[in-house]
């Protein structure tokens, strides 16, 4: 969390939405950060939970959308879906090239489909009695708890040199870093979302909560889970190296992963009353970096050299 005064507010001048991009993963080894399987493929997780993951966001929030009152609020969701959207995309590709380098993720992936396609779908699993618009307001719950983490690892690899240093593939980082600085950007329409959704209703704090409670322990067990199937199954590995945590603590204190206590504190920081994801980052380094970003400038060049053509 910074210091930093927010650039913006929600629904005060900056704009939200999605941005072409264009990454060629044709050179993109397997093992991205140069010697380091373990850090690799804890961030490798993230191209394994947020294809499925972000269209789930754009499913609960068009579900959503007849419950929004406010104009600004409207405009914010739509970018924030367009840019969720574009994320499953990409990240879908590079499940692709994963899968062209003999890294089948689909075992896993599944198990991703059906906790948010049955788990979390539109009616309640199990037949539980939970009224329509309960279950509606629970699952945005959860996805702002999600997006507070979502918001800490997008600013956290907008500043991670450790990684520059490491020598990582420039594609694979610009990738991360384009997603990271629009997780930021947008980091507080999806709370906001939630809190508009829940109107005045007393239990909204308590449900949000609830969102975080239910969501911590399922992300961290399903990126541990993530981290050890994609180290068991690197070809390049061939099964002599499993997930270990000293491994994982080993890049930790290299600054090739976020820190334990960094990701941990986004979670009591998340159920102050008080709290508000405006101030979590820093808007300007985001917007600065999409600016700057390869991946984006490559698709605007190409735009431009098809409307020359």
């Amino acid at each position: 969390m910074t210091d930093e005064p927010a650039v913006r507010a929600a629904g005060e001048g900056h704009r939200i939405a999605p941005r072409r991009v264009a990454f060629d993963w044709q050179d993109t080894p397997l093992h991205w950060i140069p010697g380091e399987p373990t850090a690799t493929h804890v961030i490798n997780v993230l191209h394994l939970l947020l294809p499925a993951g972000e269209r789930w966001f754009v499913k609960v929030f068009k579900e959503a959308l007849p419950l929004v009152r406010d104009p600004g609020l409207l405009t914010d969701v739509k970018g924030f879906m367009g840019q969720e959207a574009t994320h499953s995309v990409q990240h879908s590709h590079v499940l692709d090239h994963l899968s062209a380098q003999g890294l089948d993720t689909r075992p896993y992936t599944r198990h991703v489909d059906f906790l948010l396609d049955v788990l979390l779908g539109e009616e309640p699993p199990f037949g539980l009695p939970v009224p329509e618009r309960e279950w509606l307001r629970f699952r945005l719950s959860v996805i702002a708890a999600i997006e507070q983490f979502t918001a800490v690892m997008g600013d956290w690899i907008l500043r991670a040199r450790a990684l520059d240093r490491a020598g990582p593939d420039p594609v694979m980082l610009d990738l991360l870093r384009w997603h990271g600085a629009e997780e930021v950007e947008h980091r507080a329409v999806a709370f906001d979302m939630y809190q508009h959704c829940g109107g005045e209703d007393p239990g909204r704090y308590a449900r949000r909560v609830l969102g975080m409670l239910v969501t911590a322990p399922v992300l961290c067990y399903l990126w541990s889970w993530g981290t050890a199937y994609l180290m068991r199954h690197d070809p390049e590995l061939a099964g002599r190296r499993g997930y270990r945590l000293r491994d994982h603590n080993r890049a930790v204190a290299k600054g090739l992963l976020p820190g334990w206590r960094e990701l941990g504190s986004a979670v009591p920081r998340y159920l102050r009353r008080s709290y508000h994801p405006s101030r979590e980052g820093s808007l300007r380094r985001a917007v600065d970096y999409l600016a700057a970003s390869p991946g984006a400038r490559a698709a605007a060049g190409a735009i431009g050299r098809a409307a020359l053509a």
